[in-house]
């Protein structure tokens, strides 16, 4: 059994102006999925900047609860939901009005490598900061 990786920040905004239940503006800070194009019906590509592999993203954003799943994978017929992303207003944990706190989550797949998933943890603690620097500028 693998844990899941856990990254979180508190971000200089109110939740609704996250960037995380938006595809293409999502590419802003995933580097696995850099340059999205909307493909239709809530599936997207993009490139990944580590490989230059097409990586396909399926959103399933559940707005009343601020969490977004996302379902992820190299063939769009076989996408695994390996990502989520929650944002929490700021004052509900006790941080100032007008922050939020929004964590990634990553589950490890079966047949992911030791060198894959230290990678993927890397990134994670990587663009959870994008997105707060992205935030802090008004993306």
């Amino acid at each position: 059994m693998h844990t899941p990786r856990r990254c979180s920040s508190r971000c200089p905004r109110r939740p609704p102006s996250c960037t995380c239940p938006d595809g293409l503006k999502q590419s802003d800070w995933t580097l696995g999925s850099w340059n999205r194009e909307d493909l239709g019906n809530g599936l997207y590509r993009g490139t990944s900047l580590f490989d230059g592999r097409d990586t396909y993203v399926r959103l399933d954003a559940q707005p009343s609860s601020l969490l977004v799943d996302y379902w992820v994978g190299l063939d769009p017929a076989r996408l695994l939901r390996v990502n989520s992303a929650r944002v929490v207003s700021g004052p509900a944990v006790g941080h100032a009005e007008g922050t939020c706190l929004v964590t990634l989550t990553k589950w490890r797949t079966p047949v992911q490598s030791d060198e894959d998933w230290a990678r993927a943890c890397a990134v994670f603690d990587t663009e959870v900061h994008m997105i707060k620097g992205r935030l802090e500028l008004g993306f």
